[in-house]
Formats: C-alpha cells, sequence, structure tokens
C-alpha cells in the first residue's frame, strides 16, 4: 500500500487507522521509545520553566484558569484548565530548543503531543497504555503528514512544528479519550484549520517559536474538546480542493503514506544531542570533536571556518547566520554560533548562547562561512551530515567530517531528565515520576503524571 485509501477522505483515513491503534499490538522498541519520549519532554519543561518564556507561559495559564483548575504546569504547583496546561507545558517544553526531533516533518512533535496528552489526562480516565498508544499514533500523524508537507521552501517560511503539531497533537487526544472514528476525523479536520506559525522570529531571535508550540498543543486539546462535544468539521479538510494539502501545493497522493505502512514514525525521532537548531547538531559534533583533539581555540589561532552542510541546513532561517546576535534565540539556530562556541568553550553549555558573555564566540562565529554540499545534500534527509574545516593563522587545517547526527544516548536522557527533575521535585520526586513513566504500561490511572509533575508543598 503507498498511499492512504482513495476512496475516503485523508482525514478519515487515519482517523481509522488512530481508532483501531491497540497497545497490544506496538512492539517493545516502540514502547520503549514512546516512555523515552515522555522523559525527554518532561527533562525540558523542567528545566524551562525559570526561563522568560516559560514564567510567561505559566502566568498566562494560572490568569485565564478561573474554574476547572485539574491540570498541572510542569514543575509547578500551579494547577489550572487542562487548555491552559496544554498551552504552557508546550511551551515549557521547546523552551531550551532541546526537545526531540522527528527529521522527515522536521518538527518536534513530542514537544506538543506529551502536553496535549497531559492535559487531555487530567480530566478524563485513561490508563497508561492509553496514554502510550495515543502517544505513538500522534507521532504517526504528524511524521506522515510532515513527511507530505514539509521541504526546503515550505520550511523557508512556515514553521514546520506549526503544520504538524496541531494535527498530531489532536489524533493523539482523540485516541487518549477513544473517541471514534467519525469524531476522530473530526478532531483531524479541525485541527488543519488551526496550523499556523512562521520563521521571521529566526531574523530577529523573536520569542514567538517559543510560543508556537504552546498554540499548537493548545490548539489540538480544543480540537478534541470539540470534537467530543459532537462538533462537525469537512471530512475533506486535509486533502480537499481547499484543504491543508492544496494550500501548501501538495499533492494527495502517493505523497501522504498510510499510517504504519512502514515503520512506525516514532522510531524515527531522534534526541538532541546540543541544545540548538536540529540543524546545527552535526556541524556542532564535527566542531566539538576539533576541539577535543587539538585543544580549544582562541580567535587569535583562527583565520576562517568553513561549514559545509546540506541545502536544507543553509536554507532554513536562521541558521546560515554569522551575526550581529542580541538575543540567545538568534545563538542557538546559527550553525555560525554553535561551531564557534563548540571550538572556543569545548561544550554547550547554556551560558555559551549568551551574546553579551561571550566575546571570542562572537568572533569566531564572524569568520565562519558556510557552503552547501551536494553530496551531503543528496543523503538528506536519511542523514544529515556536515564538514568543519578549521583555517588557523598559520595555514595550518583541522577538518573534520560527519557523515550524520549522533542522537543523545537514552543514558543521556535519562541523566538531563534526573538532573532537571530533581531541581524541581527533588530526588526522591524525581525517582518516583522516572518509574512512574517506566512502568506507564502498567499504571491504571495516566492522571497521576499530572500529580508527579508538582513539586511537593514546602
Amino acid at each position: 500500500m503507498t498511499g492512504a485509501n482513495a476512496a475516503r477522505p485523508l482525514a478519515v483515513e487515519y482517523a481509522h487507522a488512530v481508532h483501531a491503534l491497540r497497545f497490544e499490538e506496538l512492539p517493545a522498541a516502540v514502547v520503549t521509545k514512546a516512555k523515552l519520549c515522555v522523559l525527554d519532554l518532561l527533562s525540558s519543561a523542567f528545566a524551562s520553566s525559570e526561563l522568560p518564556w516559560g514564567r510567561q507561559a505559566a502566568a498566562l495559564a494560572r490568569a485565564s484558569s478561573r474554574t476547572t483548575a485539574i491540570a498541572n504546569v510542569i514543575g509547578t504547583r500551579d494547577a489550572v484548565a487542562p487548555v491552559d496546561a496544554a498551552f504552557a507545558n508546550g511551551v515549557l517544553g521547546h523552551g531550551l530548543v532541546r526537545d526531540d526531533m522527528h527529521l522527515g516533518s522536521v518538527s518536534h512533535l513530542g514537544t506538543v503531543i506529551v502536553p496535549a496528552l497531559l492535559a487531555l489526562a487530567a480530566e478524563r480516565d485513561a490508563t497508561g497504555k492509553d496514554f502510550l498508544a495515543a502517544l505513538v499514533a500522534g507521532y504517526e500523524v504528524g511524521g506522515k503528514i510532515g513527511r507530505a508537507i514539509l521541504d526546503v521552501d515550505v520550511a523557508r517560511i512556515f514553521r514546520p512544528t506549526g503544520i504538524t503539531g496541531p494535527l498530531a497533537a489532536a489524533a493523539a487526544g482523540a485516541r487518549l479519550l477513544g473517541l471514534s472514528a467519525q469524531e476522530t476525523a473530526t478532531a483531524l479536520a479541525l485541527a488543519a484549520n488551526t496550523v499556523a506559525g512562521y520563521n521571521e522570529w529566526a531574523a530577529t531571535g523573536g520569542s514567538e517559536m517559543f510560543f508556537h508550540t504552546g498554540f499548537a498543543a493548545r490548539n489540538a486539546v480544543t480540537c478534541v474538546q470539540l470534537a467530543a462535544a459532537g462538533a462537525f468539521a469537512s471530512p475533506t479538510a486535509v486533502d480537499g480542493e481547499a484543504g491543508l494539502l492544496a494550500a501548501f501545493g501538495k499533492p494527495r497522493a502517493p505523497s501522504v503514506p498510510a499510517p504504519f505502512a512502514d515503520d512506525p514514525e516514532i522510531l524515527a525521532v531522534f534526541f538532541k544531542p546540543v541544545p540548538a537548531c536540529n540543524f546545527a547538531q552535526t556541524p556542532a559534533q564535527a566542531a566539538l570533536a576539533i576541539a577535543t583533539e587539538h585543544g580549544r581555540l582562541a580567535p587569535g589561532d583562527v583565520e576562517r571556518i568553513t561549514v559545509r552542510v546540506t541545502r536544507a541546513a543553509a536554507k532554513y532561517p536562521g541558521c546560515d547566520c554569522p551575526g550581529p546576535f542580541e538575543h540567545i534565540l538568534q545563538a542557538k539556530m546559527s550553525i555560525h554560533w554553535n561551531v564557534a562556541a563548540a571550538l572556543a568553550k569545548g561544550d554547550f553549555d547554556e551560558r555559551n548562547y549568551e551574546p553579551a558573555a561571550n566575546p571570542e564566540v562572537l568572533e569566531l562565529a564572524a569568520r565562519t562561512r558556510l557552503e552547501i554540499d551536494s553530496a551531503l545534500t543528496a543523503a538528506y534527509p536519511r542523514a544529515q551530515g556536515a564538514e568543519v574545516v578549521v583555517t588557523r593563522t598559520d595555514g595550518t587545517e583541522l577538518r573534520r567530517g560527519q557523515p550524520d547526527v549522533v542522537p543523545a544516548s537514552p543514558a543521556e536522557v535519562r541523566e538531563r531528565f534526573i538532573a532537571a527533575a530533581e531541581r524541581k521535585l527533588g530526588a526522591s520526586g524525581a525517582a518516583e515520576l522516572e518509574r512512574f513513566v517506566d512502568d506507564l504500561d502498567a499504571a491504571p490511572d495516566a492522571r497521576l503524571l499530572n500529580r508527579l509533575v508538582r513539586p511537593a508543598a514546602v
């Protein structure tokens, strides 16, 4: 089967697949990956709670939740309305720019799906198996539709996660609540009408990037709630003549494969080793290898730096930026900055992304230039390789190529989770939350997740 059933609208086809999904059918590797995705999202959310955009989102959630305050803002004692919790936790999960990455859709699906599921689980009975099956369904829908829509030209203007996130989280939420196939199709159709987000923020370091994921999670929860309440939406909202695919000039079939027609999309997700843009990951790792082997470099040691990357990396907004830099997000998006920071600092500490505090990184970034490499471009998106060439002032070269990003390992994801969770929950609270996620498939009530992300009263 190369494409979705042509006899039915795409939203209906996907809704039937989501509705039919059973936890017992999931391979063990998929269940393990799903749990790791939950821990990764929680890790980023805990660590982001004191950042400006995290505090702003949590404050807005508190202010707007006058009633039905049953869902928790991660890492706080704030109980808010589910729709507001989805927004705040979506922002928190994206706050470090370190959340999980699905390369085929260029999207951070977990930072929308997990907050939406946490919010919806707070108000309905659902088991841990329901939660995990819903999570997998969300990644599947977001990944498949994202692969059909996102390319270099679309991503140059539109924020990928703003397109894929609402549909992914709506599919997940519908599965969690046990909606019928018809209700699920309505949730997906409504979600298709909420896609949004532009990449202009990359030029200025604006914070709207962080809020895109919050908007997507909040919209997805609303779409699922409307579908559950009996709303009707056009079944052809995704693939009709005036639907989502048409808006981006994409054909319906065979560009959109059937869900679960091949390996589950969640298995294609990787966890970032560097708290920065996806396209900066491999160049930063190559630069770090140079610094590790030859020692950290000062501006006086370097004449120029050349970074060879894929066309997708060079063209994504904010990535081909040697400066000037005023805001942390500009630094996190810039391949130049990430390479320069690795060479000058030898690590990826959050402090390395503060422009005013890192004059040597600023100077090295200004001496960095990108080149589009045809071989690396041909290998993308199966792999995203890069090569860094440092020409020193004495004329010698330091060179390191890397065929693909090396993801953060499961052990590294857990280490990051424990470090962030312990700061908010204490050692015992972090350990209890980790155990609960690890045993989620045995949990009779997924609502406990909301209690476990909440610090104990002092």
